[in-house]
């Protein structure tokens, strides 16, 4: 019985796991989310984000343990995350949980973001499969080649915005409401991709790498060259969209054909965009290859993840020394 928190940004999270003989059971998984605080700011501010995680933190570890029918004396095991993330918003998740295996004398496990991410399409089955995974956050966009759980090696990431970091800067470009992923799919399905020609980086040394600041620039030029750009919204949000997913399906079918994968995951919390969903699908069953989504509920930042990464951990090596700390540019492990 695994209880896991999850503070890297301004979702405060808590999830309990168990394995069982069909593999892992989620118990309970809850976020409380800080969107629409954030959002009079137009982005995540650190400050109130960390003070919301302390106020939230207790009451919501207290709430997933009733969910559950527990208590925290039936718990075995604690984890966290430790990293990549903000700084201050980590502290709190991973002090909570390291004062709750100290204080119960249980093992604690320090887990990586986006390793929960690429993890997260395999919860019902607890088993990692060799697969191409496309991680598309607001922070990050990956394609990492795993061969099993623990065994990855990067192949491509993006050198400079992520894809979910370009929605939210292209979204207040737009005067759209934060964050801006949501709003420009929603306002995209009214528009035509074709409507403005827009570019797709190509990086001839690094061809699995991703770049999203000159797509970025090219939609600011053309806002400014519109008269009235609130006339034209729905067309330049697909435009956009069709630039950013085009970039991404091409990429990922081309890795899996190098690398000689048959199945694909996405996952990351751009991954519950189903213009993305539909275009990966297509494009990689047109190709042979079969695509994993990960499940809705665990796109964007969530415990569940984690929990299902320090589950497995749990199972493949020792617990961390309670003396971890965080790490806000924690790599992934690549072996």
């Amino acid at each position: 019985m695994l209880l896991a928190i999850e503070s890297s940004c301004d979702e405060t999270a808590v999830a309990i796991i168990r394995r069982v003989e069909k593999g892992p059971e989620l118990l309970s998984s809850l976020i409380s989310s800080q969107i629409e605080i954030h959002r009079e700011f137009g982005g995540v501010v650190p400050e109130v984000a960390c003070r919301n995680h302390a106020q939230r933190i207790r009451p919501l570890v207290q709430q997933t343990l009733d969910d559950a029918d527990l208590t925290l004396d039936d718990i075995d095991t604690f984890a966290a995350t430790r990293g990549p993330g903000l700084a201050s918003s980590l502290l709190v998740g991973l002090a909570y949980a390291k004062g709750l295996a100290a204080a119960s004398g249980k093992p604690f496990y320090g887990i990586n973001h986006m390793e929960g991410h690429l993890l997260s399409p395999f919860l019902e089955s607890g088993h990692i499969p060799p697969h191409l995974g496309l991680i598309v956050s607001g922070g990050h966009t990956m394609l990492i080649d795993v061969q099993g759980h623990d065994q990855y090696q990067l192949i491509g990431r993006t050198i400079d915005d992520a894809a979910g970091e370009a929605f939210d800067k292209v979204g207040r470009m737009l005067s759209l409401p934060y964050p801006g992923g949501p709003e420009i799919e929603k306002l995209a399905r009214s528009g035509s991709g074709h409507a403005f020609t827009f570019p797709r980086a190509h990086l001839k040394d690094a061809p699995f790498n991703f770049s999203f600041s000159g797509l970025k620039t090219a939609v600011l030029y053309q806002i400014q060259k519109l008269e009235d750009p609130q006339e034209h919204l729905a067309d330049l949000c697909a435009s956009f969209q069709a630039s950013v997913i085009d970039s991404l399906v091409k990429k990922t079918i081309q890795a899996a054909k190098k690398f000689d994968h048959k199945i694909i995951t996405l996952s990351g919390g751009v991954a519950c965009n189903r213009t993305l969903q539909e275009s990966l699908i297509q494009a990689a069953e047109s190709e042979g290859f079969q695509v994993r989504l990960t499940p809705p509920a665990l796109t964007t930042d969530n415990a569940g993840m984690i929990a299902l990464a320090a589950l497995l951990a749990s199972e493949n090596r020792p617990p961390d020394d309670l003396n971890i700390g965080i790490n806000p540019n924690l790599p992934l492990a690549i072996t």
